[in-house]
């Protein structure tokens, strides 16, 4: 086993913390207050060749393995898990789903520009009714010959405003159930397609989460991913690799209250010493750094698993169950350990705290990893 990481790993990892230390922490607090979109720092990150990580040069992207990316997720979740999930969502769901499964004429026209950080995507599969349970899609497609008429609604969309392009899960043919479920690229401003207000959410406040209303959208018979029917299995392979995102996000959360934390706690004194010298403290700051570390190395070897282009669903699926319950208990920790001031704004570990709840949500919530492991065990 190694676990050094190479010389272009560290300074793909180096860049990432002094972008986030530089370009994300100023204004990370006011952006969180007013759900302030990054506009302005997500522009930079594709510049910077963060939001086409793993794609190849042929079509814009970096040629980056997965290991650089979670390095990158990690360095970004420390200071800002807003800007964090653009990238996670941009590669693992939206550029990855159509490097693998587009025709090349979709990767020229879409895949190129999302790569290069020209445009950001969004990927639709969530609906009122159609959360956990992804087979009980109400969003319509229906084939009219060279289109297909697209109505629904899709909710929790991330980027759901601030996206050009969309991918969009929808039932052709209910009576095959998921066999009938195809995947569209949906352009933004197509007749039809509007958007709904933006969420009012705990945490994660700058992103751009969005409802998405789709009323009698024509939608190019060209702009089918797949063959008919090759939905579902799209959406689920696409959301096996963007759980190692979101796993890298949590570890991100957590590693960056952590360092919050023990900070302060050799800073601040009570009784005539650190409190980090105190028992309390330092048993606590010596779990955290325990979790932390645990949760890092599910998460590089689910990275791993998949540069090395071996199965990696059962190590995605514990790397995300496990860094967001670490994120989750490390955070809330953290508080602790500042006490009072842990609870206000300035001191950023009550956002990461809020922040973290929604890596045990989002991409699969901790209960439908249970299950992906479980039945990964049982075979």
């Amino acid at each position: 086993m190694h676990f050094e990481l190479s010389e272009e790993q560290l300074m793909i990892q180096q860049a990432a913390r002094d972008f986030a230390n530089q370009e994300l922490k100023p204004g990370v607090i006011e952006r969180d207050e007013h759900q302030k979109f990054p506009a302005e720092q997500v522009k930079k990150l594709g510049e910077l060749g963060f939001l086409g990580m793993m794609v190849s040069e042929k079509y814009n992207g970096s040629g980056l393995d997965a290991i650089s990316y979670v390095l990158v997720m990690e360095e970004l979740s420390k200071i800002d898990a807003s800007a964090s999930v653009v990238v996670s969502v941009n590669n693992s769901l939206v550029c990855y789903g159509l490097e693998a499964y587009a025709s090349e004429e979709q990767k020229e026209k879409y895949l190129k520009p999302l790569a290069a950080g020209e445009k950001i995507g969004a990927f639709c599969l969530s609906e009122p009714e159609a959360g956990s349970d992804a087979t009980s899609q109400r969003t319509t497609a229906e084939d009219k010959g060279d289109y297909y008429l697209l109505n629904g609604t899709k909710n929790w969309i991330t980027n759901g405003s601030s996206a050009s392009t969309y991918l969009v899960i929808a039932q052709t043919h209910p009576e095959l159930r998921h066999k009938g479920i195809n995947a569209f690229i949906v352009e933004r401003g197509m007749e039809g397609f509007t958007i709904g207000p933006k969420e009012n959410k705990m945490g994660i406040r700058g992103s751009d989460t969005h409802s998405l209303m789709f009323n009698d959208v024509k939608v190019p018979k060209e702009n089918r991913i797949g063959e008919d029917g090759f939905g579902f299995k799209f959406a689920m392979k696409t959301l096996e690799g963007g759980r190692i995102g979101i796993a890298a996000q949590a570890l991100g959360i957590a590693q960056g209250a952590f360092e919050l934390a023990t900070s302060y706690a050799k800073e601040r004194k009570s009784f005539g010493k650190p409190i980090a010298e105190h028992q309390a403290i330092a048993f606590k700051l010596a779990d955290m750094a325990t979790q932390i570390e645990a949760a890092r190395l599910l998460v590089y070897k689910a990275a791993w698993l998949k540069d090395q282009g071996l199965p990696y669903t059962q190590a995605g699926s514990m790397a995300k169950l496990f860094a967001s319950k670490v994120a989750m208990d490390v955070t809330i920790e953290a508080v602790q350990v500042h006490g009072g001031y842990g609870f206000v704004k300035e001191y950023h570990v009550e956002r990461l705290m809020r922040d973290a709840k929604i890596t045990q949500i989002y991409e699969g919530t901790s209960e439908i990893q249970k299950m992906v492991i479980s039945r990964e065990v049982i075979r």
